[in-house]
């Protein structure tokens, strides 16, 4: 008994020193980078685009094209990703893939370890969302910044660092377009005309920046190239049967075998209800107010795009951990929720089940986006009907 008491102690607190699951998730971006370099081109596909957007930038080619010799499937970032990725793609393959990986990891990680918590709470955010950053990592997915930068612009707001917010979420928009949906918080900025300025200059210098190693003629066109290219891959998205579309609108699309209905069927009625919520004006002030919104977006963001694939749902698993561990006591429909979660999203494609389940049913029907659906739902209810000054604690 005094032996597994021992190891009981010793196990909790392995798991809830962030530190630790901090060092784990650094090493497993670095040895998921190498392993897939080590499996060729093939294995790192993503990142050679990726690079392939800093050099035709250089070289003023369209950075939205395919080229075959180079990669396979096409860039769908905007020009402005060219900056980011430039230190990077400077260097050999192997070592740019794996400091890619790492880089991004570090800016999830720095967003979770600012996150309001107490450090216990910081360790099992980490380990909760640790399978669907595998998923990401493996794919090189920018979605594993995003989250962190979407989870700072928030924070920045409740600390008052209005510039380093719409820092945050400029650098988001300007790669991925959602990424704008970090305005969300903006009903909670004290000093509003100071986040507006920021905004509006940042929005400037990033516009122009990517002209710096092209032109301004090449910017501009490369904009308006990322509409089209934008445009094209939604329709693309809607298709039956592909591995895009983990949304709501997939969802009931696979299941009535209609890949006509329109986006804007679900976007129109959804953005009034993620809105709901705003007109609690009092509920402003309190910080788990603050962050169930942030959990909303995230969830919001995932659930309403025809883009959304396996590695988007970094974003989506970011939220759901926010609403759980939020909960002042966990009641048995919270834990089941996160349970349903933990199985059929984040372990939907993995070897916990067999390739017919997941090619004829979670790959057909898009289930993967059903567990974070119900949960969005539970989190629009608790925004429209919970004292957030009293049913919530961050320690």
């Amino acid at each position: 008994m005094l032996i597994a008491n021992f190891v009981k102690q010793k196990f909790l607190k392995f798991i809830s020193d962030y530190r630790i699951i901090f060092v784990i998730y650094i090493i497993v971006a670095g040895i998921t980078a190498y392993s897939k370099y080590k499996r060729g081109t093939g294995g790192y596909n993503n990142y050679l685009i990726f690079k392939g957007v800093f050099y035709n930038t250089l070289q003023e080619k369209n950075i939205f094209l395919q080229y075959p010799d180079l990669f396979f499937d096409s860039n769908h970032y905007g020009v402005f990703f060219s900056l980011l990725i430039a230190p990077f793609a400077m260097m050999p393959d192997w070592l740019g893939c794996v400091l890619w990986n790492v880089a991004i990891t570090s800016v999830f990680l720095y967003a979770v370890y600012k996150l309001p918590f107490s450090d216990k709470k910081k360790s099992f955010f980490a380990w909760l969302c640790l399978q669907e950053f595998i998923t990401a990592a493996t794919y090189f997915q920018f979605n594993i910044i995003l989250t962190g930068l979407l989870m700072l612009s928030a924070i920045y707001i409740y600390e008052r660092k209005e510039t380093q917010s719409a820092f945050s979420i400029l650098i988001g928009t300007f790669v991925k377009v959602y990424g704008i949906v970090g305005l969300s918080a903006f009903f909670f900025i004290k000093n509003k005309l100071r986040f507006i300025l920021s905004f509006i200059i940042l929005a400037i210098l990033f516009f122009v920046l990517p002209m710096l190693i092209s032109s301004p003629k090449f910017g501009i066109q490369s904009y308006l190239d990322w509409y089209t290219s934008l445009s094209g891959k939604n329709l693309e998205n809607q298709a039956l049967g592909t591995r895009q579309d983990y949304s709501l609108m997939g969802v009931v699309r696979r299941i009535l075998q209609n890949a006509s209905i329109s986006n804007l069927v679900f976007l129109i009625p959804g953005a009034i209800i993620f809105m709901l919520p705003y007109l609690r004006i009092k509920q402003y002030k309190h910080l788990p107010f603050q962050l169930m919104i942030l959990a909303s977006t995230l969830l919001f963001v995932v659930l309403f795009s025809s883009g959304s694939e396996s590695p988007t749902y970094i974003i989506a698993i970011a939220g759901v951990m926010l609403w759980f561990l939020m909960q002042k006591r966990f009641s048995k429909l919270d834990i089941g929720l996160l349970i349903f979660v933990m199985i059929f999203t984040c372990f939907a494609f993995s070897d916990l089940f067999p390739k017919s389940i997941k090619e004829n049913v979670f790959v057909k029907y898009s289930t993967k986006a059903i567990p974070c659906i119900l949960v969005w739902f539970r989190v629009i209810y608790e925004l429209l009907t919970r004292d957030f000054e009293k049913d919530y604690k961050l320690d």
